[in-house]
């Protein structure tokens, strides 16, 4: 699971960062099936966490258990950076979102290069939320990873719907499709949705983490390990 690091807004003096239940939601999900989680994030260390995903109205039953992790919460506090990761010690890739990665995850090289590995050795990737910003970078170097396949993200209308619409870099929705993307989002916003292209997942908002988490797994169990 790749975390962002950046927590700035543009135009305003509110942070944000991981948005803690696209973390737990998924992270749990693949820990209850077996799985070991790798956390990393481009700078290492603790991500930042979004203020408004521990507001009562957005807390999950997944983020009152991680309260009650100290695993969980050390494996946070002390992520990888994605220096010290490869596609190839890895069977499957996870993107969180939180509105950070449409700064860092988007641009960031070594985070291309991942998804571009784990791309060509054929392991699934998944992300949700401003999660899928990452595969912006990715598809400026490898275009065949978004053009042509279905996609969904936080869309523009769930952007003004939240406020922020004037205070990030750019838009999600608009910016997959300039790529090539097919993408299409929930009729109602904040309603889950996920869509599965191949070994490409992808869920629009918070409430698609763990169904999108649950797609992943049933990816995995439909083929071998690659990892050797």
């Amino acid at each position: 699971m790749i975390l962002t690091s950046h927590k700035e807004l543009n135009n305003t003096d509110k942070t944000t960062g991981v948005w803690l239940g696209e973390f737990t939601d998924p992270y749990y999900e693949f820990i209850d099936k077996g799985y070991e989680v790798v956390l990393a994030s481009p700078k290492g260390g603790e991500p930042p966490l979004d203020p408004r995903s521990k507001l009562t109205e957005n807390i999950t039953s997944s983020n009152r258990r991680f309260d009650d992790d100290a695993d969980a919460q050390q494996k946070f506090k002390s992520t990888f950076s994605l220096s010290e990761v490869s596609a190839a010690d890895f069977d499957a890739l996870f993107f969180p979102g939180g509105h950070g990665p449409m700064w860092d995850l988007a641009t960031d090289d070594r985070c291309a290069q991942l998804i571009v590995d784990f791309y060509s050795q054929k392991k699934p990737i998944a992300a949700v939320c401003h999660g899928p910003a990452a595969l912006v970078r990715a598809a400026e170097l490898k275009p065949e990873i978004l053009r042509g396949k279905k996609v969904t993200a936080f869309s523009n209308k769930e952007e003004v719907l939240v406020g922020l619409a004037d205070n990030i870099p750019f838009k999600l929705q608009d910016r997959l499709k300039e790529l090539g993307a097919d993408y299409d989002a929930s009729f109602i916003p904040f309603t889950s949705k996920v869509r599965v292209d191949g070994l490409l997942i992808t869920g629009e908002n918070p409430a698609s983490a763990e169904p999108a988490a649950k797609k992943l797994i049933e990816t995995l169990e439909k083929q071998p390990s690659k990892i050797h």
